[in-house]
Order: structure tokens, then C-alpha cells, then sequence
């Protein structure tokens, strides 16, 4: 299946290297060299996938993913950061990024990362509907949203397909694998990855994540969510 997206960086012979894998794989693949010309593309059109570099002149790849995700929360977005900068790929995470790649990277890492997300698109999993409670917290997965303490917190995509996953386990450890299979689609990634994420994803859910009730991890397993606490 052939998807459109959009790939925003600034480095001329990156840029010309992840279009053509791209467009290998099938995917109709629009350019941009830097912000401006990004956020314009973006005003007219709406694509399958974005890729962003972070480092771009003029606005940067966040302030990109920011105005993006202030209307779009289900678009797949891949950041591509550099190896130090551990704050932007927080900061990234918490915008609403799906995924991150560290320069430098294999073409073939990103590809499978690409791949992982658009098939998570095709099959809905990044969304799924259904409402159900954590204790205090009301969780709204199509909306993409949860609610605690009189405060809404934005899910991303890939938080809401992970939060699926535990919410049908609750109770179960879940393990990394499993993790990697359902929401990643069996593509091989770091564990620090999913720790990543699962990190941001308790810090939505818990009133003091370093003593967390409800997403616990289970040391050298993996994670449980515990619904009443």
C-alpha cells in the first residue's frame, strides 16, 4: 500500500538519500528543506507520515510537531535527533512524537521504524476506541486523551496503543516483546525506547511517578497496570 509523506531536513544529501528509499518502498514523498517551507506544505496538505529533522533553519522540527499536533493528533510523526540531544527527544515525546531515530542511523532502521508506524496506521491499532477508568483517571483512547486531577493530558498515538495494551492485560505483566509486537509491529527497537515511552506515559497517568500506583514495572519483565489502587 502506497502512503504520502512528508520528509522535513535541511541536509541536502540526507534529504535526497531518504526520498529515494522512500519512494523505493512506495510511498509518494514530498521534500522540505526547512520550517517555513514545511509548515507551508502543511497549511495545504495532509500526509500518511511526517518525518522531522529537529535542526532546520527557521522553525525548528518541535515547533513543527507543536503546530501540528494542535490539530492532527493521529498523524504519525518521526523525529530524527541528534545522538546529545537526550532534552529535545523528551521534549519531543512529550509534543506528541510517535518515534524517534538517532543520527546517525542506518537507512535500514529507519525504514523499519517507517514501516512500524504506517502499518500501525493501516490497522488502527494506534487508534482504539473505548473508555474505561484507572482508579480516578478516565481515559478516552479515540480522543487520545485522559483525564486526572481536573487536568486533561494529550496521548500520542503510540502512548495510546501501549496504554491499550496494558488496559487488556491489567493486572498481567506485560513484556517488552510484547510490546514490540503489538505496537511496534515486531520491529526490532531498543528497550530504552519502550522505556522511554512508557516513562512519559506514567508521568500522564500517575500523580507522582517516582512512586507510581497504577503503571508499575515489574524489574527485568516488564510493566503492569494496576486499574484500583
Amino acid at each position: 500500500m502506497s502512503f504520502e509523506l512528508l520528509l522535513v531536513e535541511d541536509d541536502a544529501s540526507i534529504r535526497t538519500v531518504l526520498q529515494d528509499a522512500m519512494q523505493n518502498d512506495g510511498h509518494t514523498t514530498t521534500v522540505a528543506g526547512d520550517g517555513d517551507e514545511a509548515l507551508a506544505i502543511l497549511r495545504e496538505r495532509r500526509f500518511d507520515l511526517l518525518i522531522l529533522d529537529i535542526m532546520l533553519p527557521g522553525p525548528s522540527g518541535l515547533e513543527i510537531l507543536r503546530s501540528v499536533r494542535e490539530q492532527d493528533r493521529d498523524t504519525p510523526i518521526l523525529l530524527l535527533t541528534a545522538r546529545s540531544s537526550e532534552s529535545d527527544k523528551v521534549l519531543g515525546l512529550e509534543l506528541g512524537a510517535d518515534d524517534y531515530v538517532t543520527k546517525p542511523f542506518s537507512l535500514r532502521e529507519l525504514r523499519a521504524r517507517v514501516k512500524a508506524l504506517l502499518r500501525r496506521k493501516e490497522t488502527d491499532t494506534a487508534s482504539p476506541t473505548g473508555r474505561f477508568s484507572i482508579g480516578a483517571i478516565a481515559v478516552d483512547l479515540a480522543a487520545y486523551e485522559l483525564q486526572r486531577g481536573g487536568a486533561t493530558h494529550r496521548l500520542s498515538p503510540t502512548e495510546s496503543a501501549m496504554l491499550a495494551l496494558l488496559y487488556r492485560e491489567r493486572g498481567r505483566v506485560v513484556d517488552r516483546s510484547m510490546f514490540l509486537q503489538e505496537v511496534w509491529g515486531g520491529t526490532t527497537i531498543g528497550d530504552r525506547t519502550i522505556d522511554t515511552h512508557l516513562l512519559h506515559l506514567r508521568k500522564k497517568l500517575e500523580a507522582d511517578p517516582k512512586q507510581p500506583k497504577h503503571l508499575l514495572t515489574v524489574h527485568g519483565v516488564g510493566y503492569r497496570l494496576v486499574v484500583e489502587a
